[in-house]
Order: structure tokens, then C-alpha cells, then sequence
């Protein structure tokens, strides 16, 4: 037993610093974008990769989910069988799909408002679309036999490949945005020639039609889900474009991506929490550990919150090579949504926190509910807000959509696992982030905010913390110890 946690918490720990770095590696791009491209071509961009997303969920339609659901308890010589029928029918899928887009791009590009000199765009996203999908398998199958070491050098090596050419293309071609879906289109390539040798040991001359028709309708149902926590994450990007323009969207979104340092946060602890609490659940305590858990939690997203709210503009204004600053000076006015979209990050914190009692109690037939109830909201608030508060409204959608995704997973969570949480300090906590963001806001559109009046706000923030009792040393140090034990 202890030796399988240890093999589950190891590939926990390659899979989670891999996407971290590989975020990381991604951001270093906006700062470099923002200072070469003009606000109108980074939002076609933007535009561009949100429907990217939404595309891929559509080509991909849950097979990844079905092709592991169905290897994993396939016998030695089934293996191979639900390999190949999966991928010839994704690969069959995908050529269909593709060619459909390529006949209907007129009418499709002009849906996804992609002005007509950039229709070549269109052609990249068709191919890029196509080439990560057919990588969807291979990729899975990697994850399967838990082969995490090559499956990250792959995907390291995508996003090397990615930088190095957009600094090439952009600096030393003077390409464009176009450098971008290029970058994109070699690195997905590399990928996909870096698969082939998995890919052709693993194949064999084989479809299965039985194992076709429980492999489509295994992974139909996961579309809804998946095109939902889609909508959550992009959908505000072509929304802004429809309701402002490019050059609005291209504020927005290199603003939204200041989200990263709460986001890689939140993404490293989803990585520990998933395997701890399965690894708990069946502690005498589990429960008590849990709510703790959320305090803790809470207590140290709400210190990067204040941090990185009270002084992002300070980061964002730095100036380096001729004096750039890390955000192009045309994309600065865009720094007060920063704040909102941090929170929505640690609400979306606090819905995994939540996530452990539908995982123990096997109800995740209710994530699908909850999400699309997120992205229901997300639309509405978006189409509400943005004609009033321009890209305001649409942070205030992105944090209304995680608020009420936390909401709905706590009513369904304590439905079936009633957790005891820590109320009293849980409303302190939120209570003060509110209270100081309003103070934040004030001081920052009708006084004007400088460094004295944030370090009195982090200050009082902070021994607030303290003075209220949200904080204890000894219980601090205690809760660290158990977060990070292994039994």
C-alpha cells in the first residue's frame, strides 16, 4: 500500500511541476507579446485560440476519457484492440471535422469574426486542431502505463519548441501574429512525430465495432461537461469582441493572464489535494482534516490575493531592454481587473477543496450540473456587465461563475459528505477580501493609491488575520505537517 502512494504521489508530483512549468515557460510570452504586437492584433489572437478551445472539446468528444476507461481493464491481448479502434476512429473523426471546417471557412471564419486578411489563421487552427487531437491517445495511453517521465519530455519539448520559434519568428522574421499559430502548428507537429513510435508499436489492423459503439457512448456524455468548463475558462473572450472590439479584448486578456500567479497556486494544490484526500478518506478524522485543509487554504490564497492585488501594477510597470515594462504600456489601463480575476481563481480553489466528498461518495455525476450552471452564469453576466463596465463586467462574470461553481459543489458535497468547515473563520477571511478590495477600488478611481496607503492595507489585512484569531501559530504549523503527511 505505502509503495503505491508513494508511485501515485510521484506521478502526481511529474505531471503537476510539468503543467506548472509549462504555464510558467507559456507566460513568458505575454510580456513579450504585449510589447510587439499592437492591442487589436493580440485580441484576434485571443479570439482565435478561445474558439480553439471550444473546437478541440468537439473533435476530441471524450475519447481520451473512453479510450483509458476501456484499456485499463482490457486484458494484454484486448489492448491493443481498444487502441486502434479508438484512434482510427478520433483520426477518421478528425479528417471529417477538419475538412468540414476547410469547405465551410467562409462561413465559419466569419462566425468566429476573424477579419478576412487573417483568413489564413483559420487554416493553422484547422491543422493545429487536428494534429493534438489525434495526439489525444498516444497521450493517454503514456498516462495508462504511467509512463509520466516520457510523457512530459514530450510535452516540455512542445513548449520549447513553441518559444524558441516565436522569438525567431516575431523578432528575427518580423512574421506577425501569424509567427504565433506557426510556433503553435511546428510545436504540435513535433508532437505528433514524437508520438508515431508509441503510436505504430501500439497499433494493429484492427476495428472493433463492439468496442466502437462502448468507447462512443462512454465518451458522448463527457461533451456536455467539457464544453461547459469551456465556456467558463474563454467563452468572455469572444464575448468581449462581439460587445467592444479587438483592441478591448487584447486589454483584457493580456490583463487576465496577471491571473497566473494565483492560478499556479491553485493548480499545484489541486495536484496534492486530489491523491491526499483518496489517500485519507478513510482516516477516523478525515473530516476534520479536510476542514482544516480549507482554512489553511484559504489563508494562504487570501495572502497571495492581497499581495499580488495591492502591488501587480507595481510589477506590471517594470521596466527592462529600452525601457518595456513587463505589460506594454498600450495594455496598462487594463490592470484593475486583476484583483477580480485572482479571486476567481481562489474561489475555483475553494470548488476543489469541495470536490473530495463527491469523489468519495462516487456522485460526479453532478460535476456536469454544477459547471454548466458556472457557464450559464458566465454568459449572462458577461452580456449584463460588459455594456456597462467594459472588460469589468467581464472579470465580474469569470468571479461569478467560480462563485457560484464553489456554491453548487458545496450543496451537493455536504448533501452526500457533510464536512463541519471552519464557518466562522472561513467568513472572516472572505470578509476581508471583500472589505479591502472595496477599499482597494475607492482608493485606486476617486483618491488615487500609493505605496503608504498598501502597506497599510497589507498590514491590516494581515494582523486582521491575526487579531481575529483566523491565524494561530501553533495550529499553522500543525495543519502544514498534516497537509504534506503520507500514510
Amino acid at each position: 500500500m505505502i509503495e503505491k502512494i508513494k508511485e501515485l504521489t510521484k506521478d502526481t508530483a511529474i505531471y503537476g511541476i510539468s503543467t506548472i512549468v509549462g504555464r510558467t515557460l507559456g507566460f513568458l510570452l505575454v510580456p513579450f507579446y504585449t510589447n510587439v504586437f499592437p492591442t487589436g492584433e493580440f485580441g484576434i489572437q485571443a479570439n482565435i485560440y478561445a474558439y480553439i478551445a471550444f473546437i478541440n472539446i468537439l473533435f476530441i468528444y471524450g475519447m481520451d476519457a473512453a479510450y483509458m476507461k476501456f484499456a485499463s481493464t482490457a486484458g494484454a491481448d484486448e489492448k491493443k484492440k481498444v487502441f486502434s479502434t479508438t484512434y482510427y476512429l478520433l483520426t477518421s473523426t478528425t479528417i471529417v471535422l477538419g475538412l468540414l471546417l476547410y469547405f465551410l471557412r467562409t462561413p465559419f471564419s466569419s462566425l468566429m469574426e476573424i477579419p478576412g486578411h487573417y483568413l489564413k489563421l483559420f487554416y493553422y487552427l484547422i491543422f493545429i486542431v487536428a494534429l493534438d487531437t489525434i495526439a489525444i491517445v498516444p497521450f493517454a495511453k503514456l498516462r495508462l502505463e504511467r509512463r509520466a517521465v516520457y510523457y512530459t519530455v514530450i510535452k516540455f519539448l512542445n513548449i520549447i519548441i513553441n518559444l524558441v520559434l516565436n522569438f525567431y519568428l516575431i523578432l528575427k522574421l518580423k512574421m506577425g501574429i501569424e509567427a504565433i499559430f506557426i510556433s503553435n502548428l511546428v510545436a504540435s507537429l513535433f508532437s505528433f512525430i514524437a508520438l508515431q513510435p508509441e503510436t505504430f508499436k501500439s497499433l494493429s489492423l484492427v476495428f472493433d465495432k463492439g468496442i466502437m459503439k462502448k468507447i462512443i457512448v462512454f465518451g458522448i456524455p463527457y461533451l456536455p461537461g467539457a464544453l461547459a468548463a469551456t465556456i467558463v475558462n474563454v467563452i468572455d473572450r469572444p464575448v468581449v469582441l462581439r460587445m467592444t472590439n479587438a483592441g478591448t479584448l487584447g486589454i483584457y486578456n493580456a490583463n487576465y493572464k496577471l491571473g497566473i500567479f494565483m492560478m499556479l497556486f491553485v493548480m499545484m494544490f489541486q495536484y496534492a489535494w486530489q491523491p491526499f484526500f483518496l489517500n485519507n478518506a478513510k482516516e477516523k478524522n478525515a473530516k476534520e482534516i479536510f476542514a482544516k485543509v480549507l482554512t489553511l487554504f484559504l489563508i494562504i490564497t487570501s495572502l497571495i490575493w492581497i499581495v499580488l492585488t495591492l502591488f501587480i501594477d507595481n510589477f506590471a510597470h517594470i521596466q527592462f531592454w529600452h525601457g518595456k515594462t513587463i505589460i506594454g504600456k498600450e495594455y496598462l489601463s487594463g490592470l484593475p481587473i486583476v484583483p477580480i480575476i485572482l479571486l476567481g481563481y481562489l474561489f475555483n480553489g475553494i470548488y476543489y477543496n469541495f470536490q473530495a466528498g463527491i469523489y468519495i461518495q462516487e456522485k460526479t455525476k453532478y460535476f456536469p450540473i454544477v459547471t454548466g450552471a458556472g457557464a450559464l452564469a458566465n454568459v449572462i453576466v458577461n452580456i449584463l456587465l460588459i455594456p456597462i463596465l467594459g472588460i469589468m463586467g467581464a472579470a465580474l462574470a469569470t468571479l461569478a461563475s467560480y462563485m457560484i461553481m464553489a456554491g453548487g459543489l458545496y450543496y451537493y458535497s455536504q448533501k452526500f459528505y457533510p464536512v463541519k468547515y471552519e464557518f466562522g473563520k472561513v467568513f472572516i477571511i472572505l470578509a476581508l477580501i471583500f472589505i479591502t478590495g472595496i477599499i482597494y477600488y475607492y482608493l485606486y478611481y476617486y483618491i488615487g493609491i500609493n505605496l503608504i496607503n498598501k502597506f497599510i492595507l497589507l498590514f491590516a489585512f494581515v494582523g486582521s488575520l491575526f487579531a481575529l484569531r483566523v491565524i494561530e501559530k501553533n495550529e499553522f504549523t500543525r495543519l502544514i505537517k498534516m497537509l504534506f503527511r503520507v500514510k
